[in-house]
């Protein structure tokens, strides 16, 4: 998972508008928690999120990938940054919000393993706080047998990378080939990506064991959808 191409993560998703995701972001944040001041992102990935929300909020990333994490390093020199499993979270703080956004919930790829790092990131947040995720396919949605295109070209690098959307049981793999040409050569780079398929009840499943309430937004950032999940207020003195 991202090893070897995380160099080239950014170039496959240049086209992705990240600012004004985190715009719509905010947006969902000042609705419900409106006095936030700072945020976890879980899944960071490459921090093309966290790049974004640096400006209103403390924020802090985790991935699991190290790989990853070194490009969001780079990207966001100030932010802490934690490497880990989103299943084993444990940074013994809270946050005001907690999100985990571009399907990232899926590499969990198991309904209890689903089940598990929702109730760890809901244990992240302080009284009243919010957690955000962006899920991946549904089994209803998910593209069996789509086939996967896409191209960077200029003129001192060339990358192509292709994958067919394959099934499984209940987890979905298929295996990312990329090739990359500059002026060394041409690599050819094969990694295998296992994700879950959830259904829609799953997640609000998972985020009401977690003792959170649930809401859910169809659009979303990318026309994946959000489930939120609002933390009880603090008990009353």
């Amino acid at each position: 998972m991202y090893s070897r191409s995380a160099q080239f993560y950014d170039l496959m998703y240049s086209g992705k508008d990240y600012a004004r995701a985190a715009d719509v972001l905010r947006s969902h944040i000042a609705a419900r928690v409106p006095d936030a001041t700072n945020l976890l992102d879980v899944g960071c990935g490459t921090g093309r999120h966290l790049e974004h929300l640096q400006s209103t909020h403390a924020v802090e990333g985790l991935d699991l990938s190290p790989d990853l994490l070194a490009v969001a390093r780079d990207r966001c020199p100030r932010v802490p940054m934690h490497e880990g499993d989103m299943v084993e979270l444990d940074l013994v703080r809270r946050f005001d919000v907690v999100t985990c956004l571009f399907s990232a919930i899926g590499f969990v790829r198991t309904p209890d393993r689903l089940r598990r790092a929702i109730s760890r990131m809901a244990a992240h947040l302080r009284p009243g706080g919010l957690l955000v995720v962006e899920p991946w396919f549904t089994p209803q949605t998910y593209w069996h047998g789509h086939v996967v295109a896409d191209f960077h070209d200029t003129p001192h690098l060339k990358l192509a990378r292709m994958y067919v959307q394959g099934g499984g049981d209940g987890i979905y793999a298929f295996d990312f080939q990329f090739l990359a040409a500059d002026a060394r050569g041409v690599e050819h780079l094969v990694e295998r990506h296992e994700l879950g398929l959830f259904s829609d009840e799953e997640y609000r499943d998972a985020v009401r064991a977690s003792g959170l309430r649930v809401e859910h937004d169809t659009d979303g950032l990318f026309d994946r959808g959000l489930y939120f999940g609002i933390a009880p207020p603090p008990a009353p003195e």
